[in-house]
């Protein structure tokens, strides 16, 4: 399976950041379990609870201060923000998180996030239904995390290292106890915080629990709600403005986002209502958060465009179709051996449809969606025609994404009215030394104007295929690439070079009928050549007679007001075109030009209405089998239809 561009970019990233060397470990940590100082790991989990890791994800550490956030929200859904915020405001301090902030004549503290506010939270939370405080409070962080590796644990070790040396947080204690902040004996309200503080984690649990509060409460695997939503906002604001202690401030300016650090090198971070990001690093800086852990977010969310004032508007972007080529209506029925081709290779392109604005979730589901296609998929169509705008998330993951699919020998298809995202694409792989695509540009401009480029001389043919990427700027071409790549790679021996010119059997109209009356019908046939640009059949023209491709290409193009053209479609030598005048307007509906020197044999309206007169039968079973293509390409549109209609985003999150 290929690898996904998320793992790739977390992984570069951490090898970026392990060379860092500076920061102290916490005291403590050392004591207790003197950690590797070189471990660093890093888990984004979606708010559809798929997860990323890269680095030491899988390594142990104790969740210390980050306890905080899930005590403060079982203490606000027990008693409700209004009695909490008598004992615990929610302003930002300012101060080191082991301050003494207690606001005078209340001993109120600052907030939950600060050790005094911690303990103060603590001590309103009761035991319940047989529970005690405790197992509570670890309950509730064992279902935010359910979904990831691992089980939540007290590390028995920290926390007789913090009982041991927690002088400040009971002296704390018993402040808030002369206060009556605390009502209680304030020992045991201690022990309580130091046990909560002393569960470890990892960045995999970390992370899940975060993609808890991202996705509104609602652990994103389970289902299940783990805080109500309004507690879940509170929860958020006060880790906006509290959660980083006097680093809170530079924290807001340089990464924008609600986190929670904790003293063993964890860091929370909170992307409301896309993902969730835990990081782990033992040395901290002079705030008592993790260096490495700092530097690795903040590289996330200047890569990815995660800091608030990015945040991209909403447009309800989705990826709203996703079908094979062979699922695929084109509104004309290729030559035969094609049309065969497409059904039995068509699994192996997969066409998925975007609208919307691209941000970090919806182009997370989309490279998912590929990456996760099975092995024997060639070719993937992205058709970002609704979408409305992007994001530098959706730039780096469609950069590398593509250029890695590509590499894999694999090809990929871009449909677009405009250059801006594959521009976009090309100025983000021009400074990187690791990823390439080519231009697609100059072949987009080709393709538009009917040129296939693929070579299909003997010797191009037997040439190893190594991935392409592609843009067009309709559907109808590239799906014709599509077609004619499919054959290239599945099925060789159907391939002809331009000077061998069909034969009418191989159109899927005569498909239906016997060898012998398509002989008899050849034998009416009137040859005629066009060259490049000439204009062979006209919109409103009455019916004129069923022409068979011989060699090179015609175009399609239906027109709209003025000279607006659309719908463009592509037919290639061993297919027929004129038959769907028979319409009920009887006259023609689109302008057919021919693209390269053409060759057609003419089945006239006039020799038609001949055949019916000597040959009845004959003429029968030609009129059945004109009925039979129309409803071909009746039989690709309902498919298509259904397959449309089958797909539901929301299974595929």
């Amino acid at each position: 399976m290929m690898i996904s561009p998320l793992h790739r970019y977390l992984s570069e990233m951490l090898e970026n950041l392990r060379p860092m060397t500076s920061g102290t470990v916490n005291p403590v940590t050392e004591v207790a379990t003197n950690p590797d100082v070189n471990k660093v790991g890093i888990t984004i989990t979606t708010v559809n609870g798929h997860q990323y890791s890269s680095g030491d994800s899988d390594h142990k550490f104790a969740i210390q201060s980050i306890a905080k956030v899930f005590a403060y929200g079982l203490a606000l859904d027990d008693l409700g923000p209004t009695e909490v915020g008598k004992k615990v405001d929610v302003e930002p301090s300012g101060d080191p998180f082991n301050e003494i902030s207690l606001q005078q004549g209340t001993g109120r503290p600052a907030n939950p996030m600060i050790n005094a506010g911690a303990i103060a939270t603590v001590g309103l939370i009761k035991g319940k239904g047989g529970t005690d405080r405790l197992s509570r409070i670890s309950r509730h962080m064992e279902l935010a995390a359910e979904g990831s590796l691992g089980e939540l644990e007290i590390n028995r070790t920290v926390y007789h290292a913090e009982n041991i040396g927690g002088h400040r947080n009971r002296a704390l204690a018993w402040l808030l106890r002369s206060f009556e902040i605390i009502d209680s004996d304030p020992e045991p309200v201690v022990q309580d915080y130091f046990l909560e503080c002393s569960t470890d984690v990892t960045t995999e649990n970390l992370s899940m629990m975060a993609a808890t509060l991202a996705n509104k409460g609602v652990n994103p695997v389970t289902g299940r709600e783990v805080f109500s939503e309004e507690t879940t906002r509170q929860i958020l604001g006060v880790m906006m403005t509290c959660g980083m202690y006097d680093a809170a401030g530079n924290w807001m300016i340089d990464i924008g986002l609600p986190a929670k650090s904790g003293v063993d090198g964890g860091i929370m971070v909170v992307v409301p209502g896309q993902l969730g990001i835990g990081v782990y690093s033992a040395p901290l800086d002079d705030h008592g958060n993790s260096v490495r852990g700092a530097a690795a977010i903040r590289r996330v969310t200047r890569d990815l465009g995660m800091h608030y004032a990015d945040a991209a508007p909403l447009g309800g972007s989705t990826l709203r179709a996703h079908y094979s080529l062979s699922d695929a209506s084109l509104g004309v029925v290729r030559s035969t051996e094609l049309s065969r081709i497409t059904w039995q290779f068509g699994d192996r392109c997969q066409i998925l449809e975007v609208s919307g604005d691209l941000g970090f979730a919806e182009t997370e589901t989309l490279a998912r969606t590929i990456v996760e296609m099975d092995d024997d998929v060639s070719m993937v169509i992205i058709d970002f025609q609704g979408v409305d705008d992007y994001g530098r998330a959706a730039i780096l993951m469609l950069a590398s994404l593509t250029s890695n699919w590509r590499e894999s020998g694999k090809d990929i298809i871009f449909i677009d009215w405009g250059e801006s995202l594959v521009e976009s694409i090309l100025d983000y792989l021009s400074v990187r030394d690791d990823l390439y695509l080519p231009d697609p540009r100059e072949k987009a401009k080709a393709a538009s104007a009917g040129q296939i480029d693929l070579p299909w001389d003997a010797e191009s043919i037997e040439q190893e295929i190594t991935g392409e990427f592609r843009l067009f700027d309709n559907r109808s071409a590239a799906l014709e690439w599509a077609e004619l790549r499919l054959a290239q790679r599945y099925a060789r021996q159907i391939l002809q070079t331009d000077d061998a010119p069909r034969d009418p059997d191989t159109a899927p109209v005569f498909d239906f009928l016997d060898d012998r009356d398509v002989d008899v019908l050849a034998g009416y046939m009137e040859l005629r050549s066009y060259t490049a640009n000439t204009v062979i059949r006209r919109v409103g023209q009455p019916f004129g007679g069923i022409y068979f491709v011989r060699s090179g290409r015609v175009e399609l193009a239906a027109e709209g007001r003025g000279d607006a053209r659309y719908r463009h479609v592509y037919l290639s030598p061993g297919t027929t075109f004129g038959e769907f005048a028979l319409s009920y307007t009887g006259r023609q509906l689109t302008t057919i030009r021919a693209v390269d020197d053409v060759e057609v044999l003419v089945l006239s309206a006039r020799k038609i209405a001949a055949i019916e007169k000597s040959n009845p039968q004959l003429a029968i079973r030609l009129w059945t089998a004109i009925a039979r293509e129309a409803y071909t390409v009746l039989e690709q549109s309902s498919r298509e239809a259904g397959a449309r209609e089958d797909y539901d985003p929301e299974q595929h999150d």
